[in-house]
């Protein structure tokens, strides 16, 4: 998981970058097909995850995984390949179909007998997919800096190979599906569907920036030859500050008032990025950045762990098509309201986005208090 995350990230931060090179467009159709070719991905694999999981749950997740992986590398040469934006666009449509990846290490993972074990795993993945996350983008933007954009995406395809041989040598033969776990209390609908939309608003502030870097930096006072490597930059300050949040997520969950934490870490967040209309320099940009991410990351480990013991495998992956979904979300907002008028106006509408999860935190957090 750490270097199928790590090629994702490695390539997408130079990809709105790449679109706005071969595009023939005007400056806001260019934005407009940005934010297309760096959600479509993630909007498709919203769309197929859930008939992933449940041909995963029956089956192999482990042969499941080593095919997707071959897939998304194959497809990652496709768009060293493509010459136009809707060649392009085609190519992330199809990647996104085998982008579940991640759902079939988590399946995997979830069938250990013993729960501590099944724990450490889905963490052990967790804190591998966080880490490609902050090394992908600084590594991925030199690289295309200095070897250009479609040699990153063919090297990126490549780990994506190596990724997928590795699992089929390297992992053991999956266990067998445990079907007879017993929920005493398990989650309501409506409990699933608000951890669901928090998920969804909370990772929305974090996916949303990669697709405007390439408009906000000039107004940053960055000279265009170097917006790849200070977007890379920024992106990898973004990862750093996800993975101290999602570290620091199991401590904060032993602390009581769970629902008066999860509303504070929702305020500063939007606080926050509200507070990126204000900056002058990319110091304070990057250093805002920073403590609104640091404070956004810990939302969905802490939300996710407060239901995944009495959730069943389909609420799982609803909450996760969340976390994805927001992957298409963030970017297609972000380059749509750009489009039409300036930054501070995406950083506001997220900021209230934001602000509107603070009660459904709430909503959330009361049923923790109570004993199951």
């Amino acid at each position: 998981m750490f270097f199928g995350s790590f090629s994702w990230s490695f390539v997408l931060v130079s990809l709105p970058f790449h679109v706005q090179r071969i595009s023939p467009l005007d400056a806001g159709a260019t934005v407009t097909w940005t934010g297309w070719i760096l959600g479509v991905s993630p909007l498709v694999t919203v769309l197929t995850a859930p008939a992933w999981g449940r041909f995963a749950e029956r089956g192999d997740p482990k042969m499941l995984y080593v095919v997707t992986q071959l897939l998304q590398g194959v497809s990652f040469f496709g768009m060293a390949l493509a010459r136009t934006l809707p060649e392009l666009f085609v190519v992330r449509l199809v990647l996104g179909v085998m982008g579940a990846s991640s759902t079939f290490a988590f399946i995997g993972a979830g069938r250990s007998n013993d729960p501590a074990a099944a724990r450490r795993e889905v963490s052990a993945i967790q804190s591998g997919m966080t880490i490609g996350q902050v090394i992908g983008p600084l590594v991925g933007a030199i690289t295309a800096a200095r070897l250009g954009f479609r040699p990153s995406f063919v090297l990126g395809g490549l780990i994506l190979l190596g990724c997928g041989a590795l699992a089929h040598w390297g992992l053991p033969a999956p266990a067998a599906p445990a079907r007879e776990r017993r929920i005493a209390r398990p989650a309501a609908p409506r409990e699933v569907l608000t951890v669901a939309l928090v998920v969804l608003s909370g990772s929305t502030q974090i996916f949303f920036l990669t697709a405007i870097l390439p408009q906000v930096l000039p107004a940053l006072g960055i000279a265009e030859e170097r917006t790849l490597e200070v977007g890379g930059m920024l992106i990898f300050v973004s990862g750093v500050a996800a993975a101290a949040g999602s570290m620091a997520a199991p401590r904060l969950g032993e602390l009581r008032r769970q629902q008066r934490l999860l509303a504070v870490l929702l305020v500063l967040s939007s606080v926050f990025i509200a507070a990126l209309a204000l900056a002058s320099s990319v110091w304070s940009y990057g250093g805002l950045r920073f403590l609104q991410v640091l404070c956004i990351a810990p939302v969905f480990p802490l939300v996710v762990a407060g239901i995944a013991p009495r959730a069943g495998g389909t609420a799982i992956g609803f909450i996760n098509s969340a976390r994805i979904g927001a992957a298409f979300i963030g970017p297609v907002l972000a380059t749509t309201l750009l489009g039409w008028w300036s930054p501070s106006v995406v950083y506001l509408v997220l900021a209230l986005a934001g602000l509107a999860c603070v009660p459904l935190a709430g909503l959330r957090a009361r049923p923790l208090a109570r004993p199951a």
